[in-house]
């Protein structure tokens, strides 16, 4: 009996998918709600109407719990594979790549902080110049 109801569950899946990328997998739902509720006999089918992703809903103690179609998971669980593996080949490059974790040296840190100072005297000196623009224009309301 559990076979033919998920049968009966996956054809339906099939043809609302099918009806959804025909019509309306671009278009907003009409009445501003994206997804949309069918009542099954063990739950129910919850279609997202902008996407057209099919999920399996059952009631728990008031609760509605959603769990995404098999085919649909398939799909997620090889995106997420895919992603661990680029995840951990990144890792693998930056554990071997990884900059020595040494002090700088007191001529870097002068150097760093001359850089500084002449960008910060650079700066301020473009704001004196605007200020005295400011202060140069007659104020007009």
């Amino acid at each position: 009996m559990r076979i033919g109801i998920y049968t009966a569950i996956s054809m339906l899946m099939l043809t609302a998918g099918a009806a959804l990328a025909q019509s309306q997998i671009e278009a907003p739902a009409e009445d501003g709600h994206r997804f949309r509720l069918e009542k099954t006999e063990t739950g129910y089918i919850r279609l997202d109407q902008k996407t057209g992703a099919v999920s399996f809903c059952r009631e728990d103690q008031g609760n509605l719990t959603c769990r995404l179609a098999a085919d649909e998971r398939q799909a997620f669980e090889q995106d997420l594979d895919l992603l661990a593996k680029r995840v951990a080949a990144l890792e693998q490059k930056l554990g071997a790549g990884a900059p020595p974790t040494t002090v700088p040296s007191d001529a870097e840190i002068e150097k760093s902080l001359s850089i500084m100072e002449q960008f910060m005297r650079r700066f301020m000196g473009i704001i004196n110049e605007f200020r005295a623009e400011d202060q140069q224009a007659p104020n007009r309301l």
